[in-house]
């Protein structure tokens, strides 16, 4: 998803309107945060007139007027004040909340997505997104909008009121504003480029630590520290070369903007002076006018530098949105049909065709029809890359077939809500997730409305509950990002227990045994073998000392169906299953 010509395009600040669902239901803080803002701009403009009015009064003989100006001044600061403090409460409050809200809308929606939408972006950039590009759209509600539309405010009020206190000098003024606004149209759109290109080699390097460090100690194994760090660097180095870019560009207008603004102003007011030593205006008309200009020339350097930060932030809205908006390839129906009840467990496959996406041109699945009984214990096997996991993926749902279908209780599952027939099902996966948390959590992740005592009952039917039982705080023990305190047997033991405590009408076993020792692996089976009596269980094993007294075994080649029968039928028919039989036993025994 992200590559160089995305880094290339031109982004444009209309897309920070993708904010506008968010922001709608909270449109009575934003009505609250405008009028605060119409407040302090206003109380900002007539300042100067009252400071004017102090002016020209200094040279009075009525100490009482002096004193009602100075007076209205100290009202007006103070109001200046109470309105500033409100905007900013309001307008902050507001960017929290609604960036709290982007990164759950997104985070719901990413952890639905299906597999083949990993296949085109890094973990580690979906969380730079939902990180880094939240923070920057935060910066913008919570500061940078409300404080450009007040410096709109006073940019239009100020140049109005110049007008009232000098037509002359303000139509100098003017004469400075196409001077103005050209560095801003030509640097801006180069700005809008580079800060969009910034915020993608952000990602990208996030999404290369997060895979680095998911994966440390086969880096370490591999001594490949030193060139890991060298990717990385290089990444890293090109997103501080892209921010330089950035920075140095925004500095340039901003400096090219500042001074023509002041420089103008400056000679504007030499002319003003000159007109006061004629008598053709008031100090204090003078001391307006330059306040005015003041503020009308620090309203547009502000906006030049809120600029830069709208341009980030559009990037980064139109980068969230997409994640918002990314069309999953698979869909719940509109009107899903339901599995009442607990399913009986029938599962069929009626002629399933299926390529990988990233593989298009390799059938994973070729004209796959197969019947499972509810109850049964169907077992594949074959050589790597058969197509036996893939059977797992088809029947949970993360990929839709090419052509045939797949059902559940006679249900097509195209016509099901995935987490409607997903509830029906518990996986054992062949590479077992552990959480950072505690042993029961992990456990209890098969149902989260379980009972400790249930979860113990889970533990012990998986053979687990002694090992669990030596740790420091025993199912309390916290076992480390992606348990890193455990063994490969035991992390496969926890989500054999998390299965078993699912309590589904169909099993799933995805070479739930391939990490456990001997005895380990009786115990287990024993446990497996009791649990499947009453529910229709599919599992995928390479070691076929583990099928052996499943009810059939089906032999996968190359996604097709090789074989199936027995264990002792598929032995004496010969072929594929007959060969990887010889391999793996000797006088009866499976081979370790």
């Amino acid at each position: 998803m992200t590559n160089e010509q995305d880094r290339a395009k031109s982004k444009q600040i209309s897309h920070l309107g993708g904010l506008w669902p968010f922001l709608r239901p909270h449109r009575f803080m934003m009505f609250a945060s405008l009028l605060a803002l119409v407040l302090t701009a206003s109380v900002s403009l007539v300042l100067p007139l009252a400071v004017r009015r102090v002016v020209d009064t200094f040279s009075s003989e009525n100490g009482a007027l002096l004193d009602q100006y100075f007076t209205a001044a100290m009202v007006i600061a103070a109001l200046l004040a109470v309105g500033t403090a409100l905007r900013y409460a309001l307008v902050t409050r507001l960017g929290e909340r609604v960036v709290t809200d982007i990164r759950k809308a997104v985070f719901s929606r990413v952890l639905r997505m299906s597999p083949q939408f990993y296949e085109n972006i890094m973990t580690g950039e979906v969380l730079s997104r939902i990180t880094t590009d939240t923070t920057l759209v935060l910066s913008v509600i919570g500061s940078s909008v409300s404080v450009a539309l007040r410096n709109v405010l006073i940019f239009f009020g100020g140049l109005a009121l110049m007008l009232l206190t000098s037509a002359k000098l303000t139509g100098l003024v003017l004469l400075i504003v196409p001077a103005v606004v050209f560095p801003i149209l030509i640097l801006g759109r180069k700005l809008r480029r580079l800060s969009r290109e910034n915020q993608d080699w952000i990602a990208q390097s996030s999404g290369n630590a997060s895979e680095y460090l998911g994966a440390v100690q086969t880096v370490q194994a591999f001594t490949h520290e030193t060139i890991t760090t060298r990717h990385f660097d290089e990444v890293s180095e090109k997103s501080f070369d892209s921010a330089k870019t950035r920075i140095t560009t925004r500095a340039l207008m901003t400096a090219i903007v500042i001074f023509l603004v002041f420089a103008g102003v400056v000679g504007v007011l030499w002319i003003g002076a000159r007109d006061v030593r004629l008598g053709m205006m008031s100090v204090g008309a003078l001391v307006q006018f330059v306040i005015y200009s003041v503020m009308v020339a620090g309203s547009v350097a502000a906006l030049s530098e809120i600029w830069g930060e709208l341009q980030r932030a559009a990037g980064a809205t139109e980068r969230l949105v997409e994640l918002l908006h990314v069309e999953d390839t698979v869909k719940d129906p509109v009107a899903p049909q339901t599995i009442k009840g607990r399913a009986q467990g029938s599962i069929g496959f009626e002629n399933v065709s299926f390529n990988y996406p990233a593989r298009p041109e390799i059938p994973a699945l070729s004209n796959m029809s197969l019947s499972i009984e509810p109850g049964e214990t169907v077992a594949f096997v074959g050589p790597s890359g058969a197509g036996k996991s893939t059977v797992i993926q088809m029947l949970l749902r993360f990929y839709d077939p090419t052509a045939g279908k797949i059902t559940i209780d006679g249900v097509d599952l195209r016509t099901l809500a995935r987490s409607d027939f997903r509830r029906q099902i518990a996986l054992v996966p062949q590479d077992p997730v552990i959480f950072a948390a505690s042993a029961m959590e992990n456990i209890r992740f098969g149902r989260p409305d379980a009972s400790d005592d249930d979860v113990r009952s889970a533990a012990r039917a998986a053979a687990a509950d002694e090992f669990i039982a030596r740790l420091p705080q025993g199912y309390d023990t916290y076992v480390g990002e992606r348990g890193v305190m455990l063994s490969g047997g035991q992390k496969q033991r926890i989500a054999i227990a998390r299965a078993i405590l699912r309590d589904a009408p169909v099993l799933l076993l995805d070479e739930a045994t391939s990490a456990l020792d001997a005895e380990s692996e009786r115990l287990v089976q024993e446990a497996v073998d009791a649990l499947a009596a009453n529910r229709t269980t599919l599992v995928v094993a390479h070691r076929l000392a583990t099928v052996k007294k499943a009810d059939r075994i089906v032999v996968m080649d190359q996604g097709q169906i090789a074989g199936i029968g027995t264990h002792a039928d598929l032995v004496a028919q010969g072929g594929l299953y007959a060969r990887l039989a010889k391999l793996q036993f000797t006088d009866g025994v499976a081979a370790e």
